[in-house]
């Protein structure tokens, strides 16, 4: 949520409030040849905080828990100034405690998860639960104000984003007052959470633009782990931190700006963390530091776009050692070989993008999802009226060159309400194989599931959404992340809490493909961090092939053939012979006239299958 990082002191909180929200009224109209999204089922859900209307496509709610004691305080639920009094009540609010204040100061973030644990951040803290027995119980609650909260596991070491002023180095709840506070905290705290009875924070790594969110990078080493940081707010005082100073570099070629932190944790003494370096991955061929895109509008029916002098989010996949930036005001593509040192292989632009937030690999690494934050994931971006352009995905292709290339458009396609703040935020890849697939957090917009397996047609296959925190003002609320995570969809509810769902079959997702996806585990999952999936041949595996390509329209005689090998098998009697025939025939027509790339794929991939069994 963009609009949070310069949330830092009560004189310029009011002001960037009331700036986002005359933002919201003063943004263009959607020309008349933009297409607009459309009413649904999820368009006239009642409202409520924790009885708000339910409507579902794909998915099945199995759980919601409640934030527990200590997270929760509807008074809190931030809801941004629409007039001047209540401008004026904010500001009353803000000053009656400014070293403790924030909009946002309850709210759910992100989510990483370590064996049955999972782990949920908050801007209060984080909470952790047990998920074993598939509803959650909590197990553990750490309050440690100073949001934002982005939260990372690597073995016993748990890493969470600080970005506020408020945040103490003793996680204490008095706050930082002061320009300068020598007590005060912005950067990667590190705990170790070998005893979740007693969580130790056993580094604090100070940084000049805190940390609105980070990603784990292995090394080569096995005893170091790199921390990639991403500072969006402001530059701290030098008086504060030595390290820091602003400015343009034009003024200042040392500004903290134009740059992103590679932290570098020693595992055997993660108390010795320590930025190691902060490369200049903005630069252009001649070296000038701001060399992307220098934010503004662009052309006469284009946004407001954000100037390129941080990364809002990094994923890295280590198995092609790339990651993808995506940095305000341009999406790039990271070499990572060296990971102190990443190299931007290229970049890409487009006037349709507001706000670059974050960026998914498909499995292969030959795609990516980037997502716009259109007015800082506190406007309602979703209703009828708004450009699908807007606010939206883009995916991008990454050729053999290393060029980022972008391809479609995807946006919600349910309209809602302008109670409800609306956009993309994050998710990540649903290992259904043959088939991209991502879930995906849209605020008040709910949960929804996209294919962008053809990059060109990008669609919805599966929601899950509520009706708004109230039906007379925009509250700000919904799904801040919505995760796959071992066989679930876990998704935290800003105000609400804990999500879990299941996908459920439908026209659009088999039975087989879902049991094929609930089959892959990991001991370790933090979203930023992709690993590639590897299937293992399996009757599921092999009829989500099928299934696939009966949904395309395949031939059905070769098709039915297929399911007669996958029906042996599953009986326990595998045709080794019979698979055998039915991949070359399987090979043959992918190499057929007429055959889409992606379905010629899945014939390969079934092909291979067949070949593999007995």
């Amino acid at each position: 949520m963009f609009v949070r990082k310069t949330l830092l002191s009560s004189a310029a909180a009011l002001a960037v409030l009331s700036g986002a929200v005359a933002a919201q009224a003063q943004a263009q109209a959607p020309q008349a040849a933009v297409p607009v999204v459309a009413a649904d089922a999820r368009t006239t859900l009642s409202a409520g905080i924790l009885d708000a209307g339910q409507a579902a496509k794909g998915l099945a709610l199995e759980s919601a828990t409640p934030p527990p004691p200590g997270f929760f305080d509807p008074a809190m639920i931030f809801a941004p100034p629409t007039t001047q009094a209540e401008g004026q009540a904010l500001n009353a609010r803000i000053q009656a405690s400014p070293d403790t204040f924030s909009a946002l100061a309850l709210s759910n973030t992100d989510m990483a998860m370590s064996g049955n644990r999972l782990f949920v951040g908050n801007f209060n803290g984080f909470n952790a639960y047990d998920v074993s027995s598939g509803k959650p119980e909590l197990i553990l609650s750490v309050v440690c104000p100073g949001g934002q909260g982005d939260l990372s596991i690597h073995g016993n070491l748990l890493f969470m984003s600080v970005e506020e002023n408020r945040g103490r180095l003793d996680c204490g709840t008095s706050g930082a007052g002061g320009a300068v506070n020598a007590e005060r905290f912005r950067g990667v705290r590190i705990f170790d959470i070998s005893d979740l009875s007693n969580p130790r924070q056993v580094a604090a790594v100070q940084t000049c633009r805190g940390s609105h969110t980070h990603t784990l990078v292995p090394s080569a080493d096995p005893n170091v782990l790199y921390v990639y940081n991403s500072g969006t707010s402001g530059v701290r005082r030098a008086d504060e931190l030595s390290i820091c100073s602003s400015g343009e570099p034009g003024r200042n070629a040392d500004t903290a700006l134009y740059s992103i932190d590679v932290i570098k944790v020693p595992l055997d003494r993660p108390q010795d963390a320590a930025i190691v370096s902060r490369p200049r991955i903005f630069a252009d061929a001649n070296g000038r530091i701001d060399g992307l895109w220098t934010g503004g509008r662009i052309g006469v029916t284009s946004q407001e776009t954000a100037q390129t002098n941080q990364c809002h989010d990094i994923t890295v996949f280590p198995e092609i050692s790339r990651a993808a930036g995506a940095c305000a005001g341009n999406g790039i593509f990271l070499d990572i070989t060296d990971p102190e040192n990443p190299k931007r292989i290229s970049e890409m632009f487009d006037p349709d993008m507001a706000y670059w937030h974050s960026a998914t690999f498909d499995n292969t690494g030959d795609k990516v999802v980037f997502t716009d934050e259109w007015s800082g994931g506190i406007g309602a971006r979703c209703q009828a009226g708004d450009p699908t352009t807007w606010g939206a995905n883009l995916i991008a292709t990454i050729g053999g060159d290393g060029k980022l290339r972008g391809r479609a458009f995807h946006k919600l396609p349910s309209a809602q309400t302008a109670t409800e703040n609306c956009v993309a935020h994050n998710g990540n890849l649903i290992p259904v194989p043959g088939r991209d697939l991502m879930v995906q957090a849209w605020y008040q917009g709910g949960i929804s599931v996209m294919d962008f397996s053809d990059p060109m047609k990008p669609i919805e296959i599966a929601y899950f959404d509520r009706g708004p925190l109230d039906a007379d003002r925009l509250m700000v609320g919904g799904s801040w992340s919505a995760y796959w995570l071992n066989g679930r969809i876990y998704s935290s509810e800003i105000a609400r809490g804990l999500d879990v769902l299941k996908l459920v079959p439908s026209d659009q997702l088999s039975a087989a493909e879902i049991a094929a996806a609930e089959a892959v585990r990991m001991d370790v999952i933090n979203p930023q961090t992709q690993t590639r999936v590897q299937w293992a041949d399996t009757p599921d595996v092999a009829m989500s092939y099928v299934d696939q390509l009966a949904r395309s329209g395949a031939d059905a005689a070769l098709l039915g053939e297929a399911r007669g090998v996958i029906e042996g098998w599953r009986a326990g009697s595998p045709d080794a012979a019979a698979g055998d025939a039915v991949a070359a025939r399987l090979t043959a027509a992918a190499g057929a006239r007429g055959v889409n790339a992606v379905d010629a794929r899945r014939m390969r991939a079934l092909a291979g299958v067949f070949e593999r069994i007995g």
